[in-house]
Parts: C-alpha cells; sequence; structure tokens
C-alpha cells in the first residue's frame, strides 16, 4: 500500500503538524478494511452460489432471475446513498450499510426455492449497493486530502478481501453446509465493523487541501466546480468505462467457479479457486496501480487494461484445459485490475464527488446486472460463450478509454 504522502494538509479545525498525518493514516486504514470486508463478504456469497444452486433446485435461468434480486436491491439503493451521505456523512452511511450487509448475507442459506432466493438477495443486494457508494464516497475525499492517485489501493483491499473470501469458501466447500459458512460471515463481518466502525464515526471526511478555486456545492461536495454539460456527458462516458469492466468483475465472481465445475468437471475446491486466482491478480495489479498511474499515465493504463482482459477471457472462456482457464481468469483480473478506478477517479477530477457517485453507480450497476446476463446467455447458447462477452465488454473499454483520453487535464490526479 502506497505510503501516506506527508505533505497532506490538515481537515478544517486541524492545527497542522503531526496530528493530520496520523489521523489520515488512521482514517486510510479503517476505510481500507470496510473495502476488504465487502469483497470477502461478496466472494463469500459467490463461492457457495453451485450450492445454493443446488440447494434451491433452479436452472442457469431461474438463478439468473434470482441474482437479479441483487442487482434490483443495489442499484435502487445505490441512487439513493449519494443522499443519504449528503445528509449524514458518508462515515456513518458506511458503517451502516456494512452492519446491513453483514446480516444480509446469512439469508440465502435459508431458502429452498428460486423465488426465495430472490426475495432475500434484494436485502443482500441493498447492503451491497449503499455500502459501496458510500465508501467510495468517502474515499474521494480521502484521495483528495493524501493529493495522490490511490484510489487503487482502496479497491486492492477489495481483491484482497475478494481473495481471501474465496480461498477460505474454497477449503470449507466440501465439508461444511452453505448455512454455517455464511453465517460465520455474519459474525465476522458485524464484528469487523464494531472494530474499524468508530474510527469513522469519530472523524468528518477530510477537507481537500488548500482553499477552493471557486465555492463549493450546497450538496456538500468539498471540491471542484459546477459541471457543465459537457462535464456531465463525459462523466456518463467514463461511467460505461467502469460498468463494462465491473461487469466482467461481477461475471466472474457469480459464473465463475461454475464454469470451472459444469464446463470443464473441476473439484469445488479447484472451482472455487478459480475466483481466488482471478481476485489475487486484481489485488496484485491495484497495489501496483499507483505506480502504473505515476509512471504511464491514465490512458496508458486505461487502455493496456483493457487489451489485457479481453486476451485473457476469450482463453479463460473457451479454453478446453482447466489450467487455461485459470491463466486466463488470472491475466483477465491483471487487465481489470485499475480500470474501474481509473475511471471513477477521471469521473471526480470532472464534476468532483457527484461525478464519483455518478460513475460508481453505472460501474456497480455493471458488476450486479453482468451475473442476470450471463444466466440467460447461458440458457440461449452455453456458458462458455456467454463469458466472452466479458471480453467484448473489456475491448469496448480500452477503445472508449482511448477516445476520451484528452477529458482530464494532465497532472490530476484525484
Amino acid at each position: 500500500m502506497p505510503r501516506l504522502n506527508k505533505l497532506a494538509t490538515a481537515p478544517h479545525g486541524a492545527l497542522g503538524g503531526d496530528p493530520a498525518p496520523r489521523s489520515l493514516s488512521r482514517l486510510r486504514t479503517a476505510l481500507t478494511l470496510f473495502f476488504a470486508l465487502d469483497g470477502f463478504l461478496f466472494a463469500g456469497w459467490v463461492v457457495r452460489i453451485p450450492a445454493i444452486k443446488e440447494q434451491t433446485g433452479s436452472s442457469a435461468s431461474d438463478l439468473g432471475l434470482a441474482l437479479l434480486g441483487v442487482s434490483a436491491g443495489a442499484v435502487v439503493t445505490m441512487t439513493l446513498t449519494g443522499r443519504l451521505c449528503r445528509r449524514f456523512g458518508s462515515h456513518p452511511v458506511t458503517v451502516a450499510s456494512a452492519v446491513l450487509l453483514s446480516l444480509g448475507i446469512a439469508l440465502p442459506a435459508l431458502t429452498h426455492s428460486a423465488l426465495a432466493l430472490g426475495l432475500v438477495l434484494l436485502v443482500f443486494g441493498t447492503g451491497y449497493g449503499a455500502i459501496n457508494v458510500a465508501m467510495n464516497s468517502a474515499a474521494v475525499d480521502l484521495v483528495a486530502a493524501l493529493r495522490r492517485p490511490v484510489m487503487p489501493s482502496f479497491h486492492a483491499a477489495f481483491s484482497l478481501g475478494g481473495m481471501l473470501g474465496a480461498g477460505l469458501g474454497g477449503l470449507v466447500a466440501g465439508g461444511l453446509f452453505p448455512a454455517a459458512h455464511l453465517c460465520a460471515l455474519t459474525v465476522t463481518g458485524l464484528l469487523l465493523t464494531a472494530g474499524a466502525g468508530p474510527v469513522l464515526l469519530r472523524h468528518p471526511s477530510p477537507a481537500p487541501p488548500g482553499p477552493p478555486a471557486r465555492p463549493t456545492r450546497a450538496d456538500g461536495g468539498t471540491r471542484g466546480r459546477r459541471p457543465d454539460a459537457r462535464s456531465r456527458r463525459l462523466v456518463t462516458v467514463f461511467g460505461v468505462i467502469a460498468l463494462c469492466t465491473a461487469y466482467g468483475e461481477g461475471a466472474l465472481a457469480d459464473w465463475g467457479a461454475l464454469h470451472l465445475s459444469q464446463d470443464l468437471h473441476a473439484h469445488p475446491g479447484v472451482a472455487a479457486a478459480g475466483y481466488s486466482l482471478f481476485a489475487l491478480a486484481m489485488t496484485a495489479g491495484r497495489l501496483s496501480g499507483t505506480v502504473l498511474l505515476e509512471r504511464l499515465g491514465q490512458t496508458t493504463t486505461l487502455v493496456a487494461g483493457g487489451v489485457t482482459a479481453a486476451a485473457g477471457m476469450l482463453l479463460g472462456s473457451l479454453a478446453p484445459e482447466v489450467w487455461a482457464v485459470l491463466l486466463g481468469f488470472a491475466v483477465t483480473g491483471l487487465g481489470l485490475a485499475n480500470i474501474f478506478p481509473v475511471a471513477v477517479a477521471r469521473a471526480g477530477a470532472l464534476a468532483g464527488p457527484a461525478g464519483v457517485a455518478a460513475a460508481s453507480t453505472l460501474g456497480y450497476g455493471g458488476m450486479l446486472l453482468g451475473p442476470p446476463v450471463i444466466g440467460f446467455l447461458a440458457e440461449w447458447f452455453s456458458l462458455p460463450v456467454a463469458l466472452t462477452s466479458v471480453a467484448v465488454l473489456a475491448a469496448g473499454a480500452a477503445v472508449i478509454g482511448y477516445r476520451v483520453r484528452g477529458a482530464v487535464a494532465p497532472g490530476r490526479t484525484e
């Protein structure tokens, strides 16, 4: 994780010197833990999807419809979470959302039909959507105070949490019932929230360094001018880039293990390890993301990532051998690693926190809409063919990123 920038200035009211860096460091650690928890819980759920599918007796299309419950709950919540953050602050909303997510993850194991599964996934999706918007909003404020492009480090924590969650899920997949596993995740989530939550609740979001160039907005944003029509259009474009790449992350999370077990007859532990390997590759890519952005720039990082992900997913979806599919998943993870953080950061450079919220909502919408779309495509064609859509969208993100390469002024790193 990048070292804390010692030039970061204090939030309003701090007296300068050492207290400000220590406060920012504590906030960064606590917020990193929430990103990791989000990935850990989400991965713990997705590696049990094959078992839940069997428990509920769902077909591929039935499962796709049930997974739409996560999408519906999350996307609707995302449109409201920004208002909650403006009214109550992103830190309290992050903590409350973590509690709801932790409680919601235990519910799928209690269901025995696709309809019941879809209904309880609405609750899980509500917590998932809320925490992702809230913690990204908190991260934007902290990145502005640190004055370094460290957003990938937060998303690295999400990927690391996903890797750990999938790895542990793979270890217990053969011997622990889904109910026991998911209830253990609930306890873990509540304990971590109880430990890290007070740090966020005690500290307000940090203000950016230096006086704003223009008056701050009435919606509580702390930096940037009010976006014009062109900026809003570009924010939507970067949101589409985030959607294209998050679609792949969601698709691999929900269908990667099933592809390995169903189409290649891999052992359940190996199938679960597929997502773990993907998450490990994303973690490695995001841990190096700040260095890549500082050395290569945003456009090169984004375009190269999209091309790499497209090539890796073609291998991962169409290869006939387990080892080749696992390699493809890893390459895909490396390619996708920094595209979402770059897209969100560029949206923020154009329109401040409102831009980040819009791009994040579109991006996470792609992550949540991808799995049901894959389910329908798998029903119509086959799962390997359905997974090639990940490669198509990753390549599309690279093309769009190149076309809007001049949208943000050089040197903007927030």
